[in-house]
């Protein structure tokens, strides 16, 4: 064992092949005083037993971009370490053995296209060219990934731990990080065991690479890292006779993946209902461990596997392996920078998929830890998404057993989680079921998503087609568009900035003007160093002293995080005060004459013009009206505190009777957005995104003397745009548009769309996303034409910089 130093610069717990790749990487931007403790030895937690499988293709462009790096990476470590490490570009095929499958993975590979992936869709019989051994009876259609691979876990992680030692990292192994010393917000050293010797070590940062142990690990840090270990399966043939080498084989219909390694096939499984384990916690001996056989739990999949892949009948079963591996709630890994504390880092939970993530993921951790700031969009992984409430190990047992099912499962659109319902609830929660709502989960809050009709089924019915509330959503965009509409906005992020320096904190922390009367509302933006957009968010002036800023539901931690780490010597109270006010949005040309018959309030445009708010009666009840939309009409937010919101919804419920008043969802405030061309924060704009090409410009004041961004923002301006945002609309009213489509501008795929859903009102699927245009007019940039990419088909579409509803917003001041 390496002696354990008194100081380092960084202490990396955990010796999977995540914690050797942050080392490896750390090191390879210059890092010294770089200590690595691993509880047992290097890969004995899970890395040891993983399949290996190396993929390219994720769910975004970043994540994409990631599990390239990976795979570069692998290919070139044998020759810079000497270790082996079982790298090899085989291939892959997914095979869809139902049409909706086939329609996902054919979305999939357009959208392999506009990452840059080299991607084939090929027919049954050409699967059959390429996998003799596979029984094509069923099959719909496949993709196939030439640049895909396979490597040895195990040796890709210790040619890491190599690296990382050549460039003077200290990998010590068999020393157990026991606890930490703390001042404030940072931890200031790690306590170590080894062998009955204990120690201290102080450290500037610490990094949780724990892998199925980082929940408790980041316990220890004072963090929040909410995973669990589930129970995995795959067995080991013996050697087959003539067996070659073949292409990694996915059958998600039937939850199984197919690996040929050393003459001998491996069938893994990701079942529908899960195994979660160790909910007790993981025995303090687990090293290299394998978790009891359970043949009942896998035998279904096996009948499958032998009749899709006949030659298993006659091969013996070397091995029956169930190990354990850490997943995590929404099913995307652990990354970044602790909200809770301001030098503690994480990267765990890889859902199975740490192996061609680890290097993508140890370069980008590296890099935002050396920077100071994420080197690009990192939303999707970013650890300030999860919420307090899911370290709870109740709804983490639970959870658990759906997500790993997940990783096979289709991946429809509007997908919504099964297990671990109900937890937060709005005021109005029981009100909407009671007349039709069918509810969705984000950041565990139950919203209501559609309203059913009487007599149709409250559930959804998945398709990549128009699914079964298409026709309710569309009657509630209407509703909103022509009459009024109702709906519940609770669960968006409330955060109170309040003191003597609110004003001047939140003019340094945002792009927009806060020196503005009390009551009015200023959209705006939070900005990083290179103008991307790290916040979307309205904030309005309550006091003298007190602002509201209001945030997505997904983001209140991370924008509130964002916040606080930029406080300094600003004398302000940061607070999230998200429960303790309802939300409804009262939206539509009506708007004004529902909120006359149970407000004595004026609602004029002299009195409360769009873009302030004011106190109000309501029923018997107090509220603040926020006059603002996300939808492009005339409307109001009325918040009203959580005590009085039920009387509230009542009194505007009866009085909204009269008038049919509908009550909405939350798809209808998408399709309508989309209408208006309303960026989304997390797909339209994001950390990566620059203000200006995002088409924010307006909300920015340029002429402030000091705000976070500014020099990116007039380093822009003078330079000009290299991508603007763009809006489409399907001429064709058929295909529907999620996001990530190809773009295709002049018969070359320029880009993809950010974010997609159906424009009711305008009679076609609509889209947002940057078209690359340097030096480019905005004239230049309409004068092409455009197709979208839907499944393989390239569709017409109309192009528009503008808003394509309502471009000048006439409707939303009236």
């Amino acid at each position: 064992m390496s002696s354990v130093p008194s100081h380092a610069r960084v202490v990396i717990i955990g010796g999977g092949v995540i914690g050797c790749s942050v080392a490896y990487h750390l090191t390879k931007l210059g890092w010294q005083d770089v200590v690595l403790l691993e509880r047992k030895q290097l890969t004995s937690g899970t890395t040891w037993h993983a399949a290996g499988l190396i993929a390219q293709l994720r769910a975004t462009a970043n994540m994409t971009k990631l599990a390239k790096y990976s795979q570069e990476l692998y290919g070139n470590l044998e020759d810079e370490t000497g270790v082996a490490t079982g790298f090899k570009r085989v291939g892959s095929i997914t095979v869809a053995l139902t049409e909706e499958r086939r329609e996902e993975i054919y979305r999939q590979a357009g959208m392999a296209r506009a990452f840059g992936v080299d991607v084939e869709e090929i027919s049954p019989a050409e699967v059959l060219k390429k996998y003799e051994h596979l029984n094509i009876e069923g099959v719909k259609g496949a993709v196939y990934l030439d640049k895909d691979g396979q490597g040895d876990p195990a040796n890709i992680a210790l040619a890491l731990a190599k690296g990382a030692r050549q460039r003077g990292a200290l990998v010590i192994e068999r020393t157990k990080a026991t606890g930490v010393t703390r001042e404030g917000r940072r931890i200031t050293g790690v306590d170590w065991e080894s062998g009955g010797d204990t120690g201290h070590i102080t450290c500037d940062h610490v990094v949780n690479c724990g892998g199925m142990w980082g929940h408790e690990v980041g316990a220890m840090l004072n963090t929040n890292v909410p995973l669990q270990a589930c129970e995995h399966f795959y067995i080991v043939t013996e050697a087959i006779k003539g067996l070659q080498q073949l292409p990694v084989l996915r059958v998600p219909d039937e939850c199984a993946y197919y690996k040929e390694d050393a003459g001998k096939m491996l069938l893994g499984a990701f079942e529908p209902v899960s195994k979660p384990w160790a909910l007790d916690g993981i025995p303090a001996d687990f090293e290299f461990d394998q978790l009891p056989e359970d043949f009942d739990h896998f035998e279904p999949i096996l009948e499958n596997a032998v009749n899709r892949m006949p030659m298993l009948a006659e091969a013996g079963i070397h091995t029956f392996f169930n190990g354990p591996e850490s997943f995590t709630p929404d099913d995307a890994y652990h990354l970044g920078q602790a909200p809770e504390m301001d030098n503690v880092w994480v990267a765990a939970g890889f859902n199975s998929i740490g192996i061609q993530s680890a290097g993508g993921a140890g370069m980008a951790l590296a890099q935002w830890m050396e920077d100071g700031a994420k080197p690009f969009d990192l939303g999707d992984v970013d650890i300030s998404r999860m919420q307090p409430f899911q370290s709870n190990k109740t709804y983490l047992a639970e959870r658990s057993t759906e997500t790993l099912g997940l990783l096979y499962a289709d991946h429809f659109p509007y997908r919504q989680k099964a297990t671990a319902r109900g937890i937060r609830r709005t005021p109005f929660h029981q009100h909407l079921l009671d007349r039709g709502a069918v509810m969705g989960e984000l950041a565990g809050w139950e919203r209501a998503n559609w309203f059913a009709r009487d007599g149709q089924e409250r559930e959804y019915r998945y398709s990549w087609k128009r699914q079964n509330f298409f026709g309710n959503v569309a009657a509630e965009h209407m509703a909103v568009r022509e009459n009024v509409g109702m709906y519940d906005m609770t669960s968006f992020g409330k955060i109170r900035v309040e003191g003597r320096d609110a004003e001047a904190f939140l003019n340094y922390v945002g792009g927009g003007d806060y020196s503005v009367p009390v009551g009015k509302i200023v959209y705006t933006q939070f900005l990083n160093h290179r103008g991307g957009i790290e916040a979307d968010v309205t904030v309005t002036r309550l006091s003298e002293t007190a602002y509201l800023v209001v945030t997505p539901a997904a983001t209140r931690l991370a924008d509130q995080t964002w916040m606080q780490r930029h406080v300094g010597d600003f004398n302000v109270v940061i607070t999230d005060v998200t429960a303790g006010e309802g939300v409804l949005a009262i939206m539509g040309p009506n708007a004004r004459a529902l909120l006359e018959k149970v407000s004595p309030n004026d609602f004029s445009n002299a009195t409360n013009p769009f873009g302030t708010a004011q106190e109000i009666e309501i029923g018997m009840a107090l509220a603040r009206a926020h006059r603002v939309t996300y939808v492009g009409e005339l409307g109001w937010e009325i918040y009203v505190s959580a005590d009085m919101s039920a009387h509230v919804f009542e009194a505007l419920a009866d009085a909204g009777a009269d008038m049919d008043m509908t009550l909405c969802g939350m798809h209808m405030m998408d399709t309508c957005r989309i209408e208006k061309g309303f960026r989304h924060f997390g797909h339209d704009i994001t950390a990566e995104d620059h203000v200006l090409e995002a088409g924010l410009g307006f909300a920015v004041k340029k002429d402030k003397p000091s705000f976070i961004g500014r020099e990116a923002v007039l380093e822009k301006q003078e330079k000009g745009l290299d991508a603007r945002m763009v809006q489409f609309r399907l001429t064709d009213p058929e295909p529907l548009l999620y996001h990530n489509e190809p773009i295709v501008r002049d018969g070359e795929i320029v880009g993809y769309l950010s974010s997609g859903a159906y424009g009711h009102a305008l009679g076609g699927a609509m889209g947002l996303g940057y078209v690359p245009c340097p030096s480019q007019s905005a004239a230049e940039v309409l004068a092409s034409s455009y197709e979208i990419d839907v499944a393989g088909t390239r569709v017409k579409a109309e192009a528009s910089l503008k808003p394509m509803y309502d471009p000048k917003s006439e409707r939303v001041k009236v």
